[in-house]
């Protein structure tokens, strides 16, 4: 099953500082290693670099397995929003 979440990356510099975006991402739970609340995006959030998000909204890294190598996406969400989305149990998380 895939699920489709909203991600947060950097596009590149802006005028001074670093250009932020959101799109989707679609993502398999199974491949999942671990879910972290990601603070460098909350930072930036209350810092007023991420556009107009609610102030209390909270950001998930995702790292997941690729073999030999893993990649890690920032998805707009606290880690048990998250989670509930991704329809990871508490015995899931635990086993994986």
């Amino acid at each position: 099953m895939i699920i489709k979440l909203t991600e947060i990356y950097e596009t590149g510099k802006g005028h001074s500082a670093p250009a932020y975006s959101y799109r989707e991402v679609f993502v398999n739970p199974e491949h999942i290693v671990c879910l972290r609340e990601d603070e460098k995006y909350k930072r930036l959030l209350m810092e007023n670099h991420l556009g107009e998000l609610n102030k209390s909204q909270a950001f998930t890294r995702i790292y997941m397995n690729r073999g030999q190598s893993g990649i890690d996406v920032v998805v707009v969400g606290e880690p048990s929003y998250v989670q509930e989305k991704l329809g990871l149990g508490t015995e899931q998380l635990l086993k994986g």
